[in-house]
């Protein structure tokens, strides 16, 4: 059903919510980040998608704000979150056997360049505080995953859905539009991550697409939000054993 709202309303909405991350995108390309980017406020994201009902009053259905399917939630965001991690592991495996049976490198350079190329998590989180602040490493497992990246990324991820099909029906209303929106949506999340380097980028590209087929499987964000907070907070909690183990890894 087409949206009721003017479009120049629904425009707004767009720009505004779907342009959230350009300038955070080519301030960390272009420059070179004096802190990780989770010592700041996360409050903006929520700040502007209220700003943005006030544009589009986008209803509850169109933003997948339904609490659904009921108690089902938290399990539910609890075992996409294992799937997504898995999934992301098995692409991972196949992508580097196609490589090496293909013959197009081999183990030695495969190696080198993961050594050569870490995902940048220093310039997204002090992995140093993780290991010394405690206070700093349980916020990050709560609030931080939680609320300033699972919470406020999928309300990014729905309002900017809920825009694409208010303007452009006729491509994304359907259920072969929505999925083909739903992986656009992830290439510009993976493209945010490019400070952190390519493969994050790749590997925040994949969780996306992920995450936005929990939102249109169950038309609520909240499965979601379980799933992407948990991820978050695994990783999170992963890491100082990870510096410790792989000293190599570090940035």
């Amino acid at each position: 059903m087409q949206s009721q709202v003017p479009r120049w309303r629904w425009w707004i909405h767009f720009l505004l919510i779907g342009g959230y991350f350009f300038p955070g995108l080519i301030q960390g390309l272009y420059f070179t980040p004096r802190h990780p980017l989770l010592r700041h406020s996360g409050q903006g994201l929520l700040i502007l998608c209220g700003l943005n009902w006030l544009v589009s009053r986008a209803t509850t259905d169109e933003l997948l704000l339904r609490w659904r399917p009921r108690w089902w939630v938290v399990p539910l965001g609890v075992g996409y979150s294992i799937a997504i991690r898995l999934g992301l592991a098995v692409t991972g495996f196949i992508v580097v056997l196609f490589l090496l049976i293909t013959q197009l490198v081999n183990v030695e350079s495969l190696r080198n360049f993961a050594l050569q190329n870490p995902p940048r998590i220093d310039r997204l989180i002090d992995v140093g505080a993780l290991r010394t602040n405690r206070a700093y490493y349980w916020l990050s497992l709560t609030l931080v995953s939680f609320v300033t990246a699972g919470l406020r990324e999928e309300l990014w991820r729905a309002a900017t859905l809920a825009g694409m099909r208010a303007l452009w029906p006729g491509a994304f209303m359907s259920d072969t539009g929505e999925s083909i929106a739903i992986v656009l949506i992830g290439v510009a999340f993976g493209a945010a991550h490019l400070p952190m380097g390519a493969l994050a980028a790749v590997a925040a590209g994949l969780i996306g697409i992920f995450l936005g087929i929990i939102l249109i499987i169950h038309r609520s964000i909240w499965p979601a939000v379980i799933a992407h907070g948990l991820f978050d907070a695994t990783t999170f909690a992963l890491l100082p054993l990870i510096a410790n183990k792989f000293p190599e890894l570090r940035p």
